[in-house]
């Protein structure tokens, strides 16, 4: 019970720190949707990558099978191509990462 409210705090900031990078990076690219697209694509992301990861287990074919997921989500949620995707994915990847050095960030591909 002692770890509850810390996680559930961790999760939040996770969440709001995930959703920045991504509405940021898909405003520079283009994108007209607003911060809730970005909330829906965090959630989806984590959501996706928690439920492949706990089926497959931490691995390269259990990544590649959540990136894939991944992109296909991005692909509905503002309604891009492939190619559009998997760069918006790859610069979220990386600034996420950047941020994940200082800030906590959420699994997946955040």
């Amino acid at each position: 019970m002692d770890m509850v409210v810390p996680t559930i705090l961790s999760f939040i900031v996770a969440l709001v720190i995930s959703t920045v990078i991504i509405y940021v990076v898909t405003r520079l690219l283009g994108e007209k949707e607003g911060i809730k697209t970005a909330l829906l694509a965090a959630v989806a992301g984590t959501v996706i990558y928690t439920i492949v990861y706990y089926l497959m287990g931490h691995g390269l074919i259990a990544a590649i099978i959540g990136g894939i997921a991944w992109l296909l989500a991005l692909r509905y949620l503002y309604r891009i191509g492939w190619i559009k995707s998997l760069i918006i994915a790859v610069i979220i990847w990386i600034l996420a990462s950047i941020a994940g050095l200082f800030l906590p960030t959420l699994g997946g591909p955040l």
